[in-house]
């Protein structure tokens, strides 16, 4: 296989821009993409053409808008190229009117109250900042999309808004530091996707999975992750296949699939690119998800990105590695072998700590959603407190700087194997935390909280917009004075003594960091319904309509939207189990009860003592968690019913996490102890051991 000869194949991207377009016609784009501004008819008109013909060449017959609507995944109405013609026959084309505008019907995606149903016009804009490219035979045309009324009603918009506003801001303090050359700061970002694996026959026969993405039953499996023999451990053949696969069909779409491996927890995989600019990022991870899907069912398996398919295992997440670069090819937040004296990385560190700081509610808003409740917190993700991870090298130059001591300096130490063909290596500046919600990691940040089926999107608009309102007000304050050493000095004494609290070294995980943090005074918001109210704080709103990120209608509209989202889920989640329960799993410890009776009927008729037999001590403890399941069934279904009648979104999202979640878990507990009793030939689904171990 020749990778450079694939990749990018199916994207229309500069290099093929170059080659198909005229050349003013491509300088005029260039220009628009840099710099802004429209595009006049005819440049627009022979850039559809050409995107067309390449598009024909390809095998393409059709083309689409492709947006990223409030409903997490993407969305995309399809038209052909053909134009009829007076004789009957047809010919193939496209417009710069078909390339830059199209109208999908917007009543029918959630729109949080923005629009009503009878309002149904809604808009899709190309964005020339992202390569269009092929997928399905269509052309597809990344857009943002909004209402008649210029409403966003995608996840695009803000984020192309807050990467423009990063931009502006960060480059404000570059020029501070001398730097000329520099004409734009970008957000580069680098999603790793984590995924389960699991056979496409057994998911098939698990109705909770294919309806709600996890499994809402199932008994704790003789073995689990205990072993941590999974983790970065041989890949299988079956999975190779498939990442092998996926790879090739990625590097087609011009995604830059770089690290594949074994995950902690079993069928479980992680895919990582190499970092890309924020919107490609975000465009290429939801392709990625998408494609995850299409490829694991060519191989005869599911792909499962929910936050939490499996109990008792590791659930997935997707850590956002999130840094700027300027367009010159620096990477502001690498420290250099002095850190201590690259006082413009100490300026940008002190923005993100004072930005981390006064925002924990908004990055854990970021995150909120009910399949990641279940994994936040759980010793295997980041708790839902937001904390700072430096490193002790970085924490202690931050210390010397707040006392107004002389900064210290670590030369680094050597590591020495003690076997004399081992070369001794240097060890970076500081460990790893994999508990830390927020971690520094030599050049960038990794935001550890969002769940694995979560667009990028959200996270990084709310993480530029943070840090991008701190860097305004350091520009502010630091171009208006008279002496730019010890303003600069005193701005970083400040920042760093007032938000040093944010600032955590040690393990996350432990009860007594829970208890330090309520004593520094961090947010503590265990769940999605105590985070998702705080998205419309006065606070909150005074910060996305001063930098024209959303309107404070908008931003109403998507805390409706998630609020909604979340009672959605529990609801599906609660009516799939009631129908599992009540259909399956309580049926099938019936008929099992039957064959004990039997059994034990035939033994006593042959004249055998059966009162202490095995047969009535199994009937009598099936017997008694049927009954059990049955009462707790009937409790759930209940609770379900009367949220149907509690008034507002919020309100009945506390009323689905306080009653009707609790009840759900309840009837779990139920089902999945009569699973370690009812005989497997009864037993309706396929088990842990099947599903985890069967790949």
């Amino acid at each position: 296989m020749n990778v450079p000869e694939i990749f990018a194949s199916l994207v229309f991207n500069d290099s093929v821009m170059r080659e198909k377009l005229p050349a003013e016609v491509y300088r005029q784009l260039r220009d628009t993409i840099e710099n802004g501004g429209d595009l006049d008819r005819g440049t627009a008109n022979s850039i559809a053409a050409a995107m067309k013909d390449w598009a024909l060449e390809k095998g393409a017959t059709h083309y689409t808008h492709w947006f990223q609507p409030m409903t997490g995944i993407t969305a995309e109405k399809h038209d052909s190229f053909i134009s009829p013609q007076p004789d009957g026959s047809v010919i193939m084309e496209f417009s710069g009117k078909e390339l830059i505008k199209g109208e999908p019907d917007a009543s029918s995606f959630p729109s949080g109250g923005l629009r009503g149903t009878f309002e149904a016009r809604g808009y899709t804009a190309w964005d020339p900042t992202s390569y269009a490219f092929i997928k399905d035979d269509s052309l597809c045309i990344p857009t943002v999309f909004c209402s008649y009324s210029g409403q966003v009603l995608d996840k695009k918009t803000p984020l192309l808004r807050s990467i423009e506003l990063i931009d502006k801001q960060a480059l404000r303090i570059v020029r501070l530091f001398g730097d000329k050359e520099t004409k734009h700061v970008n957000v580069t970002v680098g999603p790793e996707q984590e995924y389960f694996l699991v056979d496409r026959k057994a998911y098939d026969r698990r109705r909770d999975l294919v309806i709600t993405g996890r499994t809402l039953f199932g008994a704790k499996p003789p073995k689990g992750q205990e072993m941590e023999d999974h983790y970065f451990g041989a890949i299988r053949p079956r999975v190779m296949e498939f990442m092998e696969d996926l790879n090739v069909e990625l590097w087609k779409l011009g995604v830059y699939a770089k690290t594949e491996h074994n995950e902690a927890a079993p069928a479980q995989h992680e895919l990582a690119p190499v970092f890309a600019e924020c919107n490609i990022a975000t465009d290429q991870n939801q392709l990625t998800m998408e494609v995850m899907k299409k490829v694991a069912e060519r191989h005869g398996l599911a792909c499962l990105l929910h936050e939490k398919p499996f109990a008792g295992v590791n659930g997935s997440g997707k850590h956002d590695n999130w840094s700027l670069k300027t367009d010159t090819g620096r990477n502001i937040f690498k420290p250099g072998l002095e850190p201590e004296k690259n006082r413009e990385f100490l300026l940008f560190l002190c923005a993100v700590i004072k930005a981390v700081d006064e925002n924990q509610d908004l990055l854990r808003i970021s995150v909120s959603t009910a399949g990641n409740d279940h994994r936040l917190g759980a010793n295997e993700a980041p708790p839902a407190i937001i904390s700072m991870f430096l490193g002790e090298d970085l924490t202690g130059i931050l210390n010397d700087i707040a006392s107004g001591n002389g900064a210290h300096h670590n030369d680094g130490q050597k590591t020495k194997i003690g076997v004399d063909v081992i070369t001794d290596f240097w060890k970076d500046k500081s460990d790893r935390n994999r508990t830390s919600p927020f971690a520094f990691t030599g050049n960038k940040f990794e935001f550890r909280m969002p769940g694995s089926q979560l667009s990028i999107a959200g996270p990084n608009i709310i993480i530029n917009t943070i840090v991008a309102d701190v860097l305004s007000g350091f520009a502010d304050r630091l171009e208006a004075a008279a002496d730019f050493d010890s303003e600069l000095t005193a701005l970083m004494r400040e920042t760093i003594n007032e938000h040093h609290r944010i600032i955590f070294n040690g393990n996350n995980y432990t009860e007594e960091w829970r208890e330090e943090a309520h004593k520094r005074g961090l947010l503590d918001l265990p769940s999605a319904v105590d985070a998702l109210p705080l998205f419309t704080s006065a606070k909150n709103i005074a910060l996305f309509t001063r930098h024209n990120i959303f309107t404070e209608a908008e931003l109403r509209s998507r805390r409706e939207i998630l609020l909604d989202n979340y009672c959605k889920v529990l609801q599906i989640e609660a009516t799939t189990t009631l129908d599992m329960a009540k259909k399956d799993i309580l049926p099938a410890a019936l008929a099992y009860s039957g064959e004990l009776a039997e059994t034990a009927g035939a033994k006593e008729r042959l004249g055998l003592d059966v009162k202490d037999s095995a047969e009535m001590k199994l009937l009598r403890r099936i017997d008694a968690l049927s009954r059990e399941l049955d009462r707790r069934t009937g409790v759930l279904e209940e609770r379900l019913s009367c949220a149907k009648a509690v008034a507002g979104t919020l309100e009945t999202a506390r009323y689905i996490r306080g009653e009707v979640d609790p009840a759900m878990h309840m009837v779990r507990e139920t089902a999945d102890e009569l699973e370690t009793v009812v005989s497997a030939k009864y037993w309706p689904y396929p088990t842990y051991c099947e599903l985890l171990f069967s790949v």
